[in-house]
């Protein structure tokens, strides 16, 4: 029974790992080191101060303190475990949702941004300057990365790096865009840069107008896929409080039961979100 509690929780993490990992390969700068995906993830959310190891040894402890107080009140060793694992995801999936809230927001100010760095450079400022006046004068979400761009470059006068910096701030693919739009015109010159910056407004506008509606009519499928899912797992945790009918769960077939639905759980979350999802934007040179 020991050694078949320990490959259920090594299961259970293994979900939780696959079930929060995002999906694909994004290219790299020359020589330049890709972070993981979960430094990727608090980089989106923007969190700082916070290491992946810390995050890990979080989502361990939660794991086992859940573990542990539902075998406590369940007397169901799988039990414990399949709660266990749920609340060990919570803190990678309140990332995952904080990093999309945060993305939609920049996304709303982004077109702001752009029509200001617009008039910055027709006013006849340099690039840095224009940047810099974003930090004081953009969109108020923004304004911390700018500001920071702005002490980056006036300490060490390096244009791309500080660019790089600001990126890796920002973690936003529509940050990128504009980014490497500015350094190319920094590098190569750009005389129609402003042409650029105004039609790449025109089209954040109307991105944005058409992902909104969608979003809106998409939302009812998502809110359903995650209360199918939740259900089953609430009306479990009510049996809990009833011994002798949570004490079926403790036989083989119980075993079983648990851990095929946990898994169809899983399987079929993961399908309806992946059916349901909207494109998105990849980062480039990220």
């Amino acid at each position: 029974m020991g050694s078949l509690i320990g490959l259920m929780a090594g299961v259970g993490v293994l979900l939780v790992v696959w079930t929060f990992a995002e999906p694909g390969w994004q290219p790299t700068r020359a020589g330049a080191r890709r972070p993981g995906r979960l430094a990727e993830l608090m980089a989106r959310a923007g969190v700082e101060g916070v290491s992946v190891p810390q995050l890990l040894a979080l989502c361990f402890g939660a794991f086992v303190v859940a573990a542990f107080v539902m075998l406590g009140i369940s007397g169901v060793p799988a039990i414990g475990v399949i709660f266990g694992a749920m609340v060990g995801s919570l803190p990678i999936g309140v990332l995952r949702g904080r990093a999309n809230r945060r993305l939609r927001e920049h996304a709303a100010l982004w077109p702001d941004a752009v029509d200001n760095l617009t008039s910055a450079v027709r006013a006849g400022l340099s690039l840095p300057e224009a940047l810099m006046q974003l930090g004081e004068r953009g969109p108020e979400g923004l304004r911390p990365a700018f500001r920071q761009f702005g002490r980056d470059y006036q300490a060490t006068g390096r244009f791309s790096e500080s660019l790089d910096l600001l990126k890796a701030r920002l973690a936003d693919p529509i940050g990128d865009r504009v980014v490497e739009a500015l350094r190319i015109a920094r590098e190569v010159g750009g005389g129609d840069l402003g042409r650029m910056l105004r039609s790449l407004s025109g089209f954040l506008r109307d991105d944005l107008r058409t992902r909104g509606e969608l979003e809106s009519r998409q939302s009812w499928t998502v809110n359903g896929a995650r209360l199918a899912v939740t259900a089953p797992w609430l009306v479990l945790l009510l049996m809990c409080l009833q011994g002798d009918v949570v004490g079926r769960f403790a036989t083989g077939a119980g075993l079983v039961v648990l851990t095929t639905g946990a898994l169809l759980c899983v399987v079929a979350y993961r399908l309806m979100m992946w059916i349901g999802r909207l494109p998105t934007e990849k980062r480039i040179l990220a």
